[in-house]
Parts: C-alpha cells; structure tokens; sequence
C-alpha cells in the first residue's frame, strides 16, 4: 500500500477503505506521509466528495490518532455538546453545570477564541484563579469523583486533525462538509461522551450563515454520529443576531451567573434548556424533551444550577465569591455608549459586526498567538424588536485601550437598523430545526464540499 495510490484513487471518485484511511492518516501523525500527499487528498476530498461510509471511518480514525477517553474511563454515561460558534455565545457556561445539577455526568473539553467566535476556555479563565489546564489524571479525578469537569483540549488528543486543520486553512479546502465534520466528531468521540447534542448555528453570525448549509451540516453530523455509536441530535439555531447581551469573556461570565441565577436573558435561558433536553433524555431521566426542558427550567430558577457552577469553580481552583461579587471578574477601564441615531424599533442586528467589534477591542484572537483581554467587550442594551429613543444607548463598549475604539463604534452602530415608524417586529425564532437519528439514514453516494 502507498499514498500515490490512495490518492490516485480518491481522485477517479473511489470511495477509501478503512485500510487505506489508517495508513495514511497514521502516516501523516507519525511523519512519513509529507503534507504535500496530504494536500493532495484533501483536494481530492473536496472535488470529489465523501460517503457516510468513509466519512465516518475517517471521523474514528481521528478520533484514535492520539489519547483518548472511553465511557470506562470517565465512569460510565456522560454526555457533551458542541457548537458551531457565534457571537456571545455562553451556552457551555450555563449548560454544563446545568446538567450536573440534574444528575447527568459531564466531562467536557473546550477550544479558545479564534476570530469573531468566543472560546469557552477563555470565558473560564477570566474567573480568578480558575484552572483549565488539567492532566489527564485531574480531569478523570473531576469527573469520576464530582460527575464535572470542564479543561482545554490536551496538545496529545487527536492529533491528526490539529494537522488537517493547518493544511485545510492553506490549501482552500476548509468548506469540505466531510471535513468539518470529521474534524468536530472525531474531538467529540475522543472525549469519550456516549450523548452528544450539536448547536448548529445559522445567520449572519454563524460559521454558515445559509439555512441549508447549516442544515446539511447538522444532519451530517448527526449521521456521522450516530454510525460510531453515539446518541444524537442537533438543534439549529439562530445566530443572525447575539446570543444573550453580553460579547466578551469577563462579560459572558457575568452574564452567565445572571442565568444560573434565574435572571439572565430569555433567550440564552431557553436555548440552554432546550440543548440541555436532548441529553437529559438521552441519559434517561426524562422521556420527551419537553419534560426535561421544564426540569431544567426549574434548576435554573431554584439555585441548584448555580450551586454545582461554584462546585465548580472551587475544583478548579477559581474564586467562588465572584458569584456573589461580579466585581471581582475583570473590568474595563472606560465604558463608551454607542447612541440610537433616530427613535424607533430595532429591525435589525447584526451579530457579525458585534462580533468583529468586540474583537477590535480585544476580546478576541485573530491568530492564536495574539492575547486576549478578558475584561473588554460589547454590552449590548436593545435587542430586535425593543424601542428606542434617539440619543439613547443601543449598546455600551467596555474598553480598555484606545486604538480600534472610534471603529469597533462605528461597526457596534452600524450593526443596529432601527425602524423609524415605531412598527413591531418580531426577533426570529431561536429554534429553526430540531435534527434527530431518524431523520438522516445514511447516503451512499459522496457529499462534496
């Protein structure tokens, strides 16, 4: 068996046997197959597509590159979720410890902030003290001894797809479906979850900002998925405008508390409960998902939730009294209003302008060499359909330096568009599409990119 033939073969549209994925794939990880052969694969990937088959072949043998975590390991059923990114995105900080608070087990591993999307790591590490660079030992001391824990991703976990991502970004094939999936579920499977539910965002803010692109996404994720064994589902959801109000790290964290603590914003609150029900029935505590998502509701309302957050917290060496002072978290130096320029009705926001504000000021990485600065952000004060008075805040930026900040303004209010008639307009819907198992039986035939 050799490379030049595996490729040959990808390229006359041939599906890859399991054989042929492991030796290539163990070829790059070890050094023997050179990136320009791996280049050539993830051309061929792209021009000619994948099967369900071969991408989820693909998917394990990632997944099994490097260290892995299985369901001995961690103690038994635990689940996971995963979202495509967006703009305030606090969904794992309200979530995780949701689910613990209703009994679930969760061992979860969370990337950084890379462009306008937050990083959950980031998030947790404005907390003072709080340790996200647990060993191997520590995470599965958590989670078997507490049934949570939440760490950065270790340098030796799948391996393979640290590779292809750096390949993909340089040689234009990063909009392989196959590819994407394969680089989300084989981190995924690596973490040893037996549930997992997807966040698959859709709308201006959104990695795919088409309905259907998010759509092919999730049902390919959950096909995937579902084939190695794993319980799934996939909620597409609405990322035209931010989640909650909060942009930044320090500020979602805020934000956060505010929600476990039964006073955080709708829609964050709802989004939350509604992941958070997919799993709790996957787990078998509940038997439809509306029952599970009026459970975890009331965990939100009753404190429990906010309880296991400072369980939390304490096992990972950060400070529990921000909880009952937020002032503890890091702040900005200055506070700048961005002003309604006319009165009327927020029509329109854009979650792609915020984001990009908010990383202007710092609180996002535009390689992941560059440093973020926990405190800054973009607070924002109306939302798609709420009035406002000209001159009024639409939003507030928390600044710290004074480079981007006339810029990081202008984008803040040019994401607004407000109806000067005062007419009604209703936010979109949260919830576009509910993905299950049933619903995407395997294809036979390839998805290109």
């Amino acid at each position: 068996m050799n490379v030049v033939d595996i490729i040959r073969k990808k390229r006359d549209g041939e599906a890859l046997s399991r054989e042929e994925t492991e030796f290539w794939v163990s070829g790059m990880v070890g050094g023997s197959v050179p990136d320009y052969q791996v280049s050539a694969l993830l051309m061929a990937f792209f021009l000619r597509g994948m099967t369900d088959e071969e991408t989820a072949v693909l998917t394990d043998v990632m997944a099994h590159s490097g260290t892995t975590f299985t369901a001995d390991d961690l103690g038994g059923f635990t689940v996971d979720k995963h979202s495509t990114g967006g703009v305030g995105d606090t969904t794992t900080l309200v979530l995780i410890p949701l689910l613990a608070s209703a009994g679930l087990t969760v061992g979860k591993l969370s990337g950084r902030a890379l462009g306008h999307t937050g990083g959950t790591i980031d998030k947790l590490e404005s907390i003072p003290g709080f340790r996200t660079d647990l060993s191997r030992a520590e995470f599965l001391d958590l989670v078997r001894r507490t049934g949570l824990a939440l760490a950065d991703h270790t340098a030796d976990m799948v391996p393979a797809d640290r590779i292809l991502y750096e390949l993909r970004d340089v040689t234009a094939t990063v909009d392989s479906l196959p590819l994407i999936v394969a680089s989300i579920m084989s981190k995924k499977i690596a973490g040893g979850a037996r549930g997992i539910v997807i966040d698959v965002k859709t709308g201006a803010g959104a990695f795919l900002p088409k309905l259907e692109d998010s759509r092919r996404l999730a049902r390919s994720l959950v096909s995937i998925g579902t084939q190695l064994g794993r319980k799934m589902s996939a909620l597409i959801t609405d990322m035209s405008q931010p989640l909650g109000r909060m942009v930044g790290n320090a500020l979602e964290v805020r934000e956060a508390v505010d929600t476990l603590s039964g006073r955080g914003p709708e829609d964050l609150a709802t989004l939350c409960c509604a992941l958070g029900a997919e799993l709790v029935v996957f787990a078998g505590k509940a038997t439809t998902p509306q029952a599970a998502a009026q459970e975890m509701d009331r965990l939100l309302r009753n404190g429990r939730a906010l309880e296991t957050f400072r369980d939390l917290i304490v096992h990972q060496g950060g400070n529990p009294q921000i909880l009952e002072d937020l002032s503890l978290l890091p702040r900005a130096r200055r506070e700048i209003a961005v002003a309604a320029g006319a009165s009327g009705t927020v029509a329109r926001l854009d979650a792609l302008a915020v984001g990009r504000a908010a990383n202007l000021l710092g609180a996002g990485r535009y390689t992941k060499e560059d440093t973020i600065d926990p405190a800054v952000g973009v607070e924002l004060r109306k939302k798609v359909g709420e009035s406002v008075e000209q001159g009024a805040p639409l939003a507030v930026l928390h600044v710290n330096r004074e480079d981007h900040v006339a810029e990081a303004e202008r984008m803040v209010a040019g994401a607004y568009t407000i109806d000067p008639s005062g007419a009604p307009h209703e936010p979109p819907p949260l919830i576009v599409e509910r993905v299950t198992a049933s619903q995407v039986p395997p294809r036979d035939a390839p998805e290109n990119g």
